[in-house]
């Protein structure tokens, strides 16, 4: 089988990208603009991807195509859909990250609350040595101990924050789906995280119920003026509104992991609010640990070694009743 990787570049170029076994050819493009999807994929049986994204439109142009793997867990790139009703097999990783994300998401937390830029940037830029105290207090720095941090979104990255957190002498809630009544004792009422929380971890999927969650309404709803960390998907925060937010003091802080245009446009409202001390941004590297990229290729290429056996005798199978 021909497999095509269209976005190697996603992957550090310190991880091993071995071929698996049954691809006989094998291409790796660094990167894939729009335009040369279907001329690259046209011979391909396998389309391996990241953020390349494969619309309805672009896979019937590819009557070869057998399955797509993501090197990724979210999928919302895929039309899968349109994939499954032309026999378009689609895979993604699951599970390869959540220590890495967990880990992060504390860096993102312990750097909002305890204003970590702007002391460093204090000491590198004499700000401190101006002062002349032997500390300084502004702003103030904030502990996590006794905070309640609301997770929305309770898959294997929220339980892992959730025992990380409980460490730290946090409260955790779970948030049941919005407008859900909860579906048992261990779940808390949508609104009620909301009210409740010191802290906001954003760990859902992107869907069509979850794109622009964290809106206006979202936000008129916090009783705490919470820090909101998002370590999701860059469209579940409407930008605008986390701006407004920040600007009307309404949220300590905002720090996040992922954008909704990857890297984020010029006028992204939130790239206006990144001076302030309890914003923080990293570029979409919270998964990406190179213990976590490389545990995330040995599934990829067991799963596609697995679908190519799979594949050959289902059809050899076939071929004996023909």
């Amino acid at each position: 089988m021909k497999a095509v990787f269209l976005d190697r570049n996603t992957l550090s170029e310190r991880i091993d990208v071995d071929i698996p076994k049954g691809v006989n050819q094998w291409v790796a493009f660094q990167k894939t603009a729009p335009d040369e999807i279907v001329q690259r994929l046209k011979p391909a049986d396998i389309a391996i991807v990241n953020k390349v994204k494969l619309d309805e439109a672009t896979l019937r142009q590819l009557p070869n195509l057998k399955l797509i793997h993501l090197t990724a867990t979210g999928m919302d790139n895929i039309d899968k859909e349109a994939a499954k009703a032309l026999g378009i097999e689609v895979k993604n990783v699951a599970g390869y990250s959540t220590e890495s994300v967990t880990e992060h998401f504390f860096l993102l937390l312990l750097s909002a609350m305890r204003a970590l830029k702007t002391y460093h940037a204090s000491v590198a830029d004499g700000t401190w040595q101006k002062d002349g105290r032997f500390c300084l207090t502004e702003p103030p720095v904030l502990e996590l101990h006794g905070k309640t941090l609301g997770i929305i979104g309770v898959g294997n990255i929220g339980k892992q924050i959730t025992q990380a957190a409980k460490v730290f002498g946090m409260r955790v809630l779970w948030a049941e789906r919005q407008g859900k009544v909860p579906r048992n004792d261990q779940y808390t009422e949508f609104d009620k995280v909301l009210a409740q929380s010191d802290i906001i971890s954003i760990n859902c999927p992107l869907t069509p119920e979850t794109k622009h969650l964290v809106n206006e309404d979202f936000i008129s709803k916090l009783r705490k003026k919470p820090l909101i960390i998002n370590v999701a998907r860059g469209a579940v925060v409407d930008p605008q509104a986390v701006y407004e937010a920040i600007e009307s003091n309404r949220i300590m802080g905002f720090a996040t992991d992922v954008f909704e245009q990857e890297p984020p446009l010029e006028n992204d409202p939130l790239l206006k609010i990144a001076n302030h001390p309890r914003v923080i941004y990293t570029p979409h590297i919270a998964w990406a640990s190179e213990h976590a990229q490389d545990k995330l290729w040995r599934i990829l290429k067991k799963q596609v070694e697995d679908f190519i056996v799979k594949y050959k005798a289902a059809h050899k199978e076939n071929d004996k009743k023909a």
